[in-house]
């Protein structure tokens, strides 16, 4: 492509910026442009062995702004008009500079007139400074190193932390930047042109003021406090950091500073938040996306882990992950809990910075009741022994501790003096105070609730070591938990995932849930639950039949303390059982009635085996009564020494045969009843029934 000036002269200067080739002349380009006077001078002598030897040529594939800033250059270079536009002003700023035409050269040079131009109409413009931010992505190092960053982005946020009172421009110029492909906001101010005010050096002219400002009187309603969210998130993710940073400077509120960082990441990071510059809200049906988040589209082509984050999508996405992450304010509850988990999942998949993600792992800790399930979830990028990163969880619990035994630790009285109070930004209180101090109390016990549904949900996984379930379960203190329904229903999932836990095992397993904090509900699952240990079935029935007396017996005791203070019925009768059975809940008088049913059975089983033990007792008095029948006497004497043995046989054999009934006799005395009459022995004197111990073997 070849562009040649209009004029009568023939062409003795060939400049090529890239695929472009210029035809122009050496004398305006030496009389305003040090550069090419150095760049002519030196081709001179190769100019001979050219095609044209009177015609040099010159390479400028480095210019700033590349063939169009270079072409509005030499058109200055030989007198003609040039338009200043926002659009234009930051590259012909860079080539001006790359071209070297100062003030040396001639008075009012292009580096004179473009610097002018910035610093007194762009850089008073809300929406040309923009313009010139978005247009400075293709120029570094140069619009670095010219300022023209610096200055735009605190032009930006001087403009951004100004009384919206006071705001008079046209707050929105999305259209104008070309940021992506993205539409412009609908609303106010909107509906302008689609390009910037075209300005010329002659200076003056009104279009960049008309179009910033904003005088119409139907117009002078108060612009919402987030009003410049959508133009700044067209800004390269550098330069967005370059303007939060001012920001911060000048003193916005924090609040207002993680809305935008929010609003930006739903704009260049798709599917991390909702569709809003505010995220979704912590109980949305959004909570139930997929694990893959915002990176959908990177990973749905196929590949391995690894090879996701080496993609360059994938670098330039981990590359705003990083920048969001190091530009968030420190304060609590500047961004929602549910932002910091999907962008911290985010950070994992990509391969974010360590130190990045811990430091986002203790932001999340600090939060950690406000998370929601779903959002909690998050998947073991490059790892193969579980689905869930637990070890993930395990460390958000331990920063979420940490920073409540610190809080507990400042909030203490220390030297007699209370706390300061919390610093005001423009103008008002940060929300951070009124939200800690209302969910301080309850964090833990969310937070317990949080991690049972967590561990429910992660114990069907078969590769989940019982080390890690038991550690995880146990990260909170005991007073976290008022109730352990929750951590039953995840040991019992435990239990269902792993059928082949030894009974050590599963006794281990058991010890991280306490007995005596299960609900009634609970109970009678567990006294029904074949997964359990023995014991901690016993455990459990003996823990509701304590709570259960315990019930009555405090029933019974607040009834007869209000009969004693009671002054108007001093003579009232004491509370019948009925009456303490009616005062008594419906699900302890169930577990009473299914109590007294199984003592019952166990009494008649006892009887029965009463029965047949005193049925035994006669059937051996009988045979004891004919063995001594048929026994001779033994008050014959043996006659010879040889005989005496025969005798005695028959005398032992009686002798052993009465030990063994009276011991039976005795023992069927204590068996028989209070009286300690057996049928069958009339002879027998009643002896004291022993007492036996009880034994629910």
């Amino acid at each position: 492509l070849s562009r040649y000036v209009n004029s009568d002269i023939p062409s003795d200067l060939l400049v090529k910026v890239g695929d472009v080739s210029f035809h122009l002349h050496k004398y305006p380009m030496i009389s305003r442009s040090g550069r090419m006077s150095r760049l002519i001078y030196e081709t001179a002598s190769a100019a001979a062995s050219s095609v044209v030897p009177d015609t040099a040529a010159v390479d400028l594939d480095d210019v700033p702004g590349g063939a169009d800033s270079f072409e509005l250059a030499a058109r200055f270079c030989y007198g003609m008009a040039v338009d200043l536009t926002a659009a234009n002003i930051s590259g012909l700023r860079c080539a001006a500079e790359y071209l070297e035409m100062t003030e040396d050269l001639e008075e009012g040079n292009l580096i004179f007139k473009t610097e002018a131009f910035l610093s007194y109409v762009v850089l008073s413009s809300w929406r040309d400074s923009i313009v010139v931010l978005k247009s400075c992505e293709g120029l570094s190092p140069w619009a670095e190193n010219l300022q023209i960053v610096r200055r735009c982005s605190e032009s930006i946020a001087w403009k951004a932390c100004a009384n919206p009172r006071g705001v008079r421009w046209a707050y929105t110029g999305s259209g104008a930047t070309g940021g992506g492909g993205r539409p412009p906001r609908a609303g106010p101010g909107a509906g302008g042109g689609t390009a910037s005010p075209r300005w010329n050096l002659g200076g003056g002219g009104g279009g960049g003021g008309g179009d910033s400002k904003e005088s119409s009187p139907g117009r002078q309603a108060v612009p919402p406090a987030d009003w410049w969210f959508e133009d700044v998130s067209v800004l390269r993710i550098d330069h967005f950091v370059r303007v939060v940073t001012a920001i911060k400077v000048k003193g916005m509120r924090f609040d207002l500073i993680g809305a935008a960082i929010t609003h930006y990441a739903s704009k260049w990071l798709p599917g991390l938040t909702k569709d809003g510059p505010h995220g979704g809200a912590l109980d949305e049906p959004w909570a139930q996306a997929s694990p893959g988040g915002g990176l959908h589209m990177i990973i749905a082509g196929g590949g391995a882990k690894d090879d996701i984050a080496a993609s360059a999508p994938a670098r330039e996405q981990r590359m705003v992950v990083e920048s969001l992450i190091s530009i968030i304010p420190p304060q609590r509850d500047t961004v929602s809990c549910g932002f910091l988990l999907r962008l911290l999942r985010l950070a994992i998949m990509l391969k974010a910075a360590p130190a990045l993600v811990t430091e986002l792992e203790k932001r999340v800790g600090m939060q950690l009741e406000q998370a929601v399930l779903a959002d909690l979830l998050i998947p073991s990028y490059g790892r193969a022994d579980t689905a869930y990163d637990v070890d993930l969880v395990q460390r958000l619990v331990e920063h979420f501790l940490v920073q409540e035994q610190t809080e507990m630790a400042s909030s203490s009285p220390g030297r007699g003096e209370p706390p300061p109070p919390p610093p005001e930004y423009y103008g008002a209180r940060t929300a951070a105070a009124a939200s800690s101090a209302a969910a301080g109390l309850n964090a833990k016990a969310r937070v317990a609730r949080l991690l049972d549904s967590y561990l429910s949900e992660v114990s069907r996984d078969r590769n989940l070591s019982l080390t890690k379930f038991q550690v995880l379960a146990e990260s909170l203190p005991e007073s976290a938990r008022t109730c352990d329904d929750g951590l039953y229903r995840a040991v019992d999932s435990y239990l269902k995932a792993h059928p082949t836990l030894t009974e050590h095992e599963r006794k281990r397993l058991c010890r991280v849930m306490d007995c005596q904090k299960l609900s009634f509900d609970a109970c009678m699952h567990a006294a029904q639950n074949e997964r359990l240990p023995l014991r901690v079935v016993v455990q459990v029935l003996f823990s509701e039949q304590v709570k259960i007396s315990n019930a009555l017996a405090s029933s019974s005791g607040a009834a007869g303390v209000t009969g004693a203070l009671g002054s108007k019925a001093p003579d009232a009768p004491p509370p019948t059982r009925r009456q303490l059975l009616d005062g008594t809940p419906q699900s302890f008088q169930d577990g009473w009635a299914a109590a007294k049913k199984d003592i019952n059975t166990l009494k008649f089983e006892l009887e029965s085996m009463k029965a047949k033990y005193l049925e035994l007792q006669h059937e051996m008095d009988a045979l004891q009564k004919q063995v001594e029948r048929g026994a001779p006497s033994p008050a014959v004497g043996p006659k010879d020494g040889g005989g005496g043995g025969k005798n005695q046989g028959p005398s032992a054999w009686s002798s052993g045969w009465r030990k063994l009934g009276r011991l039976a006799k005795m023992t069927g005395a204590d068996a028989a009843g209070t009286d300690g009459h057996v049928p069958g022995a009339p002879g027998e004197a009643p002896r004291k029934p022993r007492r036996w111990r009880n034994s629910i073997s």
